[in-house]
C-alpha cells in the first residue's frame, strides 16, 4: 500500500511539473495538438499508477518524450507561418457583415442553433449585428459587433425601450419551422410576403430566416456569395 502511495506521489508531481513547463492554459485555451499531449499524459500516467508492476520509468520516460515534442512544435510555430497553419489550422469567419457563411458552418459541423448559442453567450442576439464572429482554433468565437452596437448601452443613452426578445429561427436551409412561425404569432401567408419582398420566389432559396431580439425580419439567401477570405483575419 505505501508503494502504490509513493508512486502516486511521484506520478503527480511529474505530471504537474510537466504540465506547468507546457504553460499556464486552461483546457479551453489548449489548441488541438496540445489538447492531445495533455490527455495522453493523463493515460501515461494512470497506467504505472494503477499497475504496480509496472516500472516507474515507463511512465516518465513517455511524458517526458511528450512534453520534449510539445517544446520542440512550439518553437517550430514561432518560427514558421506555414507550421503553425500546419499544426494549429487557420481561423474560420462564421459571420462577416450580418451575413452567415453557411459553408463554413458545414465544414466545421456547426448548425445555426450553435452559432446562435454562441452569439447569446457573447451578449448580442441578432445575427444581423455582426460584424464578425470567427472561429478561433482552440474551437472559441469570437464576436465582434459592428461599431453602432459598441460600447454604449442603453442605461447609457437612457433610452426607454422594450426588453429585447429571444430571436425566433423560421427557416433554416429551405425547410420551415412551423412552431417557430406560431410561436411568433405569424402565418405562412406573411412568411410569404417578407419572401417576396426580399426577391425570394422559393423558400428553397433561403438560408436563414428569423425574427430577431427587436421583432425584425432578417433573411439571408443560400446564393448570397460574400467573399470569406482569411485576409479578413
Amino acid at each position: 500500500m505505501l508503494i502504490v502511495l509513493i508512486r502516486t506521489v511521484i506520478l503527480y508531481s511529474v505530471v504537474v511539473l510537466v504540465m506547468r513547463l507546457m504553460g499556464k492554459r486552461q483546457i479551453g485555451e489548449l489548441q488541438p495538438y496540445e489538447f492531445v499531449i495533455t490527455m495522453m499524459i493523463s493515460d501515461l500516467a494512470a497506467l504505472p499508477m494503477q499497475d504496480t508492476r509496472l516500472p516507474l520509468l515507463l511512465g516518465v520516460i513517455p511524458i517526458i518524450t511528450l512534453l520534449m515534442l510539445k517544446t520542440l512544435l512550439s518553437e517550430i510555430q514561432l518560427k514558421s507561418k506555414i507550421a503553425r497553419k500546419v499544426i494549429d489550422g487557420t481561423p474560420c469567419v462564421l459571420i462577416k457583415e450580418g451575413k452567415v457563411n453557411f459553408k463554413s458552418l458545414i465544414s466545421q459541423r456547426i448548425n445555426i442553433d450553435d452559432l446562435m448559442e454562441e452569439l447569446r453567450l457573447s451578449g448580442y442576439f441578432n445575427i444581423k449585428d455582426i460584424q464578425y464572429a470567427i472561429l478561433e482554433n482552440n474551437g472559441q468565437v469570437s464576436v465582434i459587433p459592428k461599431k453602432a452596437l459598441s460600447p454604449a448601452t442603453k442605461q447609457d443613452v437612457k433610452v426607454d425601450e422594450e426588453e429585447d426578445k429571444l430571436p425566433l429561427v423560421l427557416v433554416i436551409n429551405g425547410k420551415l419551422d412551423k412552431k417557430a412561425l406560431h410561436r411568433a404569432n405569424k402565418d405562412f401567408s406573411w412568411l410569404e410576403k417578407m419572401l417576396k419582398k426580399n426577391n425570394v420566389d422559393d423558400l428553397k432559396n433561403v438560408y436563414i430566416a428569423m425574427m430577431d431580439s427587436n421583432a425584425q425580419f432578417f433573411l439571408q439567401k443560400k446564393d448570397d456569395i460574400i467573399d470569406f477570405g482569411d485576409d479578413d483575419l
